[in-house]
């Protein structure tokens, strides 16, 4: 059984920083893309940020500048490094990975349960 599980969320005052992380776990023969996604209270969910496997990223106009991912492959974990946040960034951020599962090898497409970022003015 292959899960991710998210950590880091909190509450920041504005312009501070926070960094998220997201482990995936169980019978895993691959972990290929690796994405945070948020949903702030009666919005969408929303792409954040997106990194293969090799490393190359690319981010929402919103958070470029402000926002890092990165990842360690030999951990299986990604990460949100977040600066200079906003009131705005306030959400639940989710953690999303397209995992080959070994047994039985399977590819699907997995979800963290979300953390809570909520940043005050």
């Amino acid at each position: 059984q292959v899960q991710l599980v998210e950590s880091g969320g909190g509450l920041v005052q504005a312009g501070g920083s926070l960094r998220l992380s997201c482990a995936a776990s169980g019978s895993i023969f691959r972990v290929n893309a690796m994405n945070w996604y948020r949903q702030a209270p009666g919005k969408q969910r929303e792409l954040v940020a997106h990194i293969t496997s090799g490393g190359a990223t690319t981010y929402a106009d919103s958070v470029k500048g402000r926002f890092t991912i990165s990842r360690d492959n030999a951990k299986n974990t990604v990460y949100l490094q977040m600066n200079s946040l906003k009131p705005e960034d306030t959400a639940v951020y989710f953690c999303n990975a397209d995992i080959i599962a070994l047994t039985p090898l399977r590819r699907s497409d997995y979800w963290g349960q979300g953390t809570q970022v909520t940043v005050s003015s």
